[in-house]
């Protein structure tokens, strides 16, 4: 059922909505490009599975070349990837790779959209992905895009066959064929035409491609040749491709910025036909929509625009903004409007921003806000009036040009206002492969608009303009200089435990911490702080009161509640109850240069390992990869964790070289490579000759997956085995034993089949294929109707000491608590001690 929740700008006036935290003018060159944008009727939509699928290119050729309205649909978020920047996974990282579209967003300058659909990892067709997607919800979330955006032209990057590589690549394909069809029948899903209107694209289109070895392209395909050089952006789109697609930091998919045209293929799927160009028989001017006085008043803007003074064309911009007001084609005119709108603002010079000197506030608290408003054009801008939110003020105030002017104010946030989380979040999902969100027409959205926001009424001569300017955050960095970014709403009081993990033995108590962080300057008293697993209290402890400062509260869970429990994985969620209110959130903060601050909100929930999990390490190496929950783990369970940098290689002789008589390997039980780190780590090279020395003297080295891309060395063990994009993704798949008795499956864990219950996501990636007769395999395993693998964990002997190659997911299973894997990943650690 959809539910209402925004329609966009109400007629007789604009809002100017923003998602950044501040309105401010774009370049002139900008406002050139969208003028001239706005002069074109077309859209095209461009739509694939994943973060980093789209075209850049093309994008961007489709953007600033053709002037066309573009936006990319992706039909998930990334959540099911992996993740080169540190430890997100799932949620986290979809929320990490959204912005890092976004971002890229403002590179090419296309729209960004996307599904509920969840990615939960790699499937080999569509088969597989289809039974976890719900292919009909999946379908409507596409054809409620399609009518909202209303394109012209659909361009899916993936064929729905095996040569899109993915399944989830083929099935992007599936449903854009469906929802092509099914847009503009008001028979399919009528629940949305309470707000949109049914709408029918003129084609669908393959964008053919080469990848590797794959070519899909043909001579007699339609063609297109994009890369042009664009003296406005002084490189070609090409270059700008290769910026855009190198803001997907957590991908590691830094691209070449290719200078210099090419040759873009296109096959046609669904509708009429395109003979010559991606926009046949599309209605692209105004003038053949009947309005050939915008038309015409769109030119001599155009024509006359100074790039040094953009508002000298406000005069001619406010006159044709009640034209556009005047058409009959509702839909049209809100688009269009929204445009013209902000290139009024730009060339008037406005720039507005709410801010406030702290990051974080709680509902029902009162702030200092500063109102920062400017405006550089002759034409005075009037601010009429503003709303701090549930108070109005009158002003009839004119901008003086290029005058900064401060009003103060202090705003009380309402008492019911939300936390600050992504709206896909804001919901437990339904299942595994679908985010429920809080109102339907929140769909495709890549973020939702700022609830809370200080509301100007502005006049432009005689047009009347509505800007919001949500509450935010303003920091003077003394690296990054001016810091503007939305103002977190969080809760009066957060919970979380002080490890993410916790290991306990059958036979005894629980030790836990639990931090209670205060928001607030409120006392809390009479508090009770309560650890439940399946709504039983395990324990907990009275807090009599808090006020003004954090508290760590230590908790017991006693062995004799834990011996009635058979899991050998619990999940304890906490709350604290205190004046007859209960807290039971704690937050998930992300912060990394290229992106602003990201929260969301989760359970206060830990997992405990129970059962009888050993380890004969004391002391391990670690070489850091992509990033994984390795070295935490380790902590908790009792090992210590060094980071290895050059001067443990090559001790006290100098950093050009060295013998490596005199390193500091041998004092490590184990060494253990990182995820990717021959992707990521470039002193790899270097190091690899003392690692086998190591392994030679009696040494034990755990290497976990690596990919084909970007290598540092070519031969990662002391024989060759080659890695390919071999991989199990079924996470119950059976497993086979291939040598029961194995020192690896014997000590100091004897592990059973039962030690491969409950993983997650995916047994592993990216197993060898081929190997050196030195090397044993330890297991076989295989997805549904596909030939057995052995390559998940490959075992030799070299001189003293032992080397394993294991590509199975430890860092998703460890993290998610899975003792079984725990259990095992030891035993590859103990090795030498056995």
């Amino acid at each position: 059922m959809f539910k209402k929740v925004f329609l966009g700008c109400i007629l007789g006036f604009s809002t100017v909505l923003c998602s950044a935290q501040q309105v401010r003018p774009t370049k002139s060159s900008e406002m050139y490009r969208e003028l001239k944008t706005l002069k074109h009727l077309p859209k095209v939509l461009y739509l694939a599975a994943h973060p980093d699928d789209e075209n850049t290119g093309l994008l961007s050729w489709l953007v600033n070349d053709q002037n066309l309205e573009t936006g990319y649909l992706s039909l998930t978020r990334g959540d099911g990837g992996q993740n080169l920047l540190g430890t997100e996974q799932g949620a986290a990282l979809g929320l990490i790779r959204t912005h890092e579209l976004l971002e890229a967003r403002k590179l090419d300058g296309a729209q960004q959209f996307f599904t509920r659909a969840i990615d939960f990892g790699f499937s080999k067709n569509t088969t597989d992905t289809f039974k976890q997607w719900d292919e009909n919800s999946i379908t409507a979330d596409v054809v409620w895009v399609i009518r909202k955006f209303r394109p012209d032209v659909i361009i899916c990057r993936f064929p729905p066959t095996a040569a899109a590589g993915h399944g989830q690549h083929a099935a992007s394909a599936v449903v854009a064929e469906k929802a092509f069809k099914l847009a503009g029948d008001k028979t399919a899903f009528p629940e949305q035409l309470r707000y949109v209107n049914v709408w029918q694209p003129k084609r669908l289109l393959w964008n053919t491609f080469r990848f590797g070895a794959v070519n899909t392209t043909a001579e007699n395909q339609l063609k297109v040749t994009v890369g042009q050089y664009d003296a406005q952006l002084g490189m070609g789109y090409g270059e700008v491709a290769g910026l855009s697609r190198s803001l997907h930091k957590s991908q590691g998919a830094g691209t070449q910025s290719v200078a210099g045209i090419r040759t873009e293929y296109f096959s046609h799927v669904a509708g009429e036909p395109a003979k010559a160009n991606l926009l046949d028989g599309v209605v692209k001017t105004w003038t053949s929509k009947g309005n050939a006085d915008i038309d015409q008043s769109l030119d001599k803007i155009i024509a006359a625009f100074n790039f040094n003074n953009p508002d000298l064309s406000l005069p001619a911009l406010l006159a044709l903004r009640k034209k556009v007001m005047a058409i009959q084609d509702t839909e049209l005119k809100k688009d269009k409007i929204k445009s013209l709108d902000r290139i009024i603002l730009s060339c008037a010079g406005f720039m507005g921003e709410a801010v406030t000197n702290q990051p974080e506030a709680v509902a029902g608290n009162q702030y200092n806000f500063r109102l920062n408003l400017i405006s550089r054009a002759e034409n005075p801008v009037i601010l009429e009036n503003i709303q701090w939110l549930n108070q109005s003020e009158n002003l009839n105030r004119k901008l003086a040009k290029d005058s900064l002017i401060t009003i103060g104010h202090d705003i009380r946030i309402p008492s019911d206002a939300a936390l600050t989380e992504p709206y896909w979040l804001a919901r437990p999902t339904v299942d595994a492969a679908t985010f429920s969100v809080p109102n339907d027409t929140l769909i495709g959205l890549p973020e939702a608009e700022s609830p809370l926001n200080v509301t100007l009424g502005l006049k432009i001569g005689s047009e009347k303009f509505q800007v919001k300017l949500p509450l935010s955050f303003k920091k003077l960095d003394p690296v990054r200089g001016d810091v503007v970014e939305a103002l977190r709403m969080v809760p009066a009081l957060e919970l979380k435990f002080t490890q993410p993990l916790y290991l306990v033995k059958d036979n005894e108590d629980v030790h836990l911490s639990v931090n209670l962080k205060v928001n607030s300057d409120q006392k809390f008293s009479n508090g009770k702080l309560n650890l439940m697993y399946s709504g039983e209290r395990l324990g907990g402890a009275d807090v009599p009161s808090i006020s003004g400062k954090d508290v760590t509260i230590d908790c017991i869970i006693p062995k004799a509640k834990l011996a009635s429990i058979r899991s050998n994985r619990l999940q304890l969620d906490a709350n604290y109850v205190a004046d007859g209110l209960t807290y039971n959130k704690k937050q998930v903060l992300i912060q990394y240069p290229h992106l602003p601050s990201l929260q969301y909100f989760a359970p206060a929930t830990v997992a405990v390992m129970k059962g009888d999990i050993r380890s004969t390490v004391k002391k391990v190496g670690y070489i850091q990869g992509a990033g994984d929950f390795i070295p935490e783990f380790l902590h908790i369970a009792g090992i210590q964790v060094d980071v290895l940098k050059d001067e443990d290689f090559y001790g006290s002789t100098d950093a050009a070289g060295g013998n490596g008589s005199q390193n500091r390997l041998s004092q490590y039980d184990a060494i253990i490579l990182g995820v990717r780190a021959n992707n990521t780590e470039k002193k790899l090279g270097r190091w690899m000759p003392f690692l086998w020395a190591y392994v030679k003297t009696g040494g034990n080295l755990v290497m976990q997956y690596n990919t084909n891309q970007d290598k540092t060395v070519d031969q990662l063990g002391m024989y060759p085995f080659n890695i390919a994009n071999k991989r199990v993704t079924e996470e119950n798949a059976a497993v086979t034993f291939l040598n029961p008795n194995h020192k690896l499956l014997s000590f100091p864990n004897k592990i059973t089949p039962d030690d491969f219950k409950g993983w997650v996501q995916e047994r592993g990636a990216y197993f060898p294929d081929q190997w050196d007769a030195a090397y044993e395999p330890l297991f076989e395993m295989h997805d549904t109707g596909e030939e057995p693998l052995q390559g998940s964990t490959l075992y030799t002997k070299y001189g003293k000491g032992n080397f394993i190659y294991t590509p199975l997911a430890f860092f998703r299973q460890l993290p998610a608590g899975n003792a079984g894997a725990a259990r095992l990943f030891l035993n590859f650690l103990s090795a030498q001690k056995n």
